[in-house]
């Protein structure tokens, strides 16, 4: 009886330890939709050379997915559009602070189902339907606000009922794409991807505050070997090429060993 009781504790221990390794072996990630085709291909480079690693991406925007971290969320690495959401995991305890930096930036454009002459913000004016990103959780749509608002061009747009909310800048160039709005505001990076939008107007960087994505790991990630081992890897010359091959501007600096 005593052996029996004594394998049995032998193998528990051998259940929960592999049970653990392989939560060790999947890294969570929730990343704002912006940069959803660089994160696929940037995880699929970082799988190919880590074999036995499963990534497991969630992509939207960036105050829905932070809201979720906060309440409970699996989530190893938090990728920001803005600082904002961030410094809100941050101070909800959620981040270790550490761990955050600014990844890439990003620049701010309209675009509209075809080419078309426009030449400042006020030419918004003359049209329908403008759309962005809710600008309660997204940050596109933040950016978008802030620019309309210093250009002097907001209220009456509001007013008159022209703005059309997306749950996110996807959606908001998908309705650009098909024709369903005269214009939408969006990231440089998203237009690169339009099937059918092209880019009217770059949006002038003093208008809206620097577009930087932050990213860092949580508490949970940072005790995740797989985990910081993909922060690292996100400054590497592979996933530079790969952020910049979509458009992004890569910030130059280091991985946890300069960090810690």
């Amino acid at each position: 009886m005593k052996k029996e009781i004594i394998a049995l504790v032998a193998f528990f221990h051998f259940f929960i330890g592999s049970v653990l390794s392989g939560y060790a072996d999947e890294v969570h990630l929730s990343v704002a939709a912006s940069m959803t085709e660089a994160f696929k291909e940037i995880d699929a480079a970082f799988v190919a050379g880590n074999k036995g690693v499963t990534m497991l991406p969630n992509f939207g925007s960036s105050g829905s997915l932070a809201k979720q971290v906060a309440q409970g969320a699996m989530a190893d690495l938090f990728v920001s559009a803005n600082p904002k959401w961030m410094n809100y995991l941050t101070t909800e305890g959620q981040i270790a602070t550490k761990t955050v930096r600014d990844l890439v930036t990003n620049s701010l454009v309209i675009v509209a189902p075809h080419q078309i002459a426009f030449s400042s913000l006020n030419d918004l004016e003359k049209m329908e339907r403008i759309a962005l990103g809710s600008p309660r959780s997204v940050p596109a749509g933040q950016y978008a606000e802030k620019a309309m608002r210093d250009a002097g061009v907001y209220e009456k747009l509001a007013t008159e009922n022209k703005l059309v909310m997306a749950k996110d800048v996807r959606e908001a160039l998908l309705y650009a794409d098909r024709g369903e709005v005269d214009a939408a505001f969006v990231y440089k990076t998203d237009a690169m991807l339009a099937k059918n939008a092209v880019i009217i107007y770059t949006v002038p960087a003093e208008l809206h505050d620097p577009i930087s994505y932050p990213m860092g790991l949580t508490l949970t990630g940072e005790k995740n070997k797989s985990a910081r081992a993909f922060y690292d890897f996100l400054a590497s010359p592979v996933a530079v090429k790969i952020f910049e091959k979509y458009g992004f501007n890569v910030v130059t600096n280091g991985g946890l060993n300069e960090n810690h």
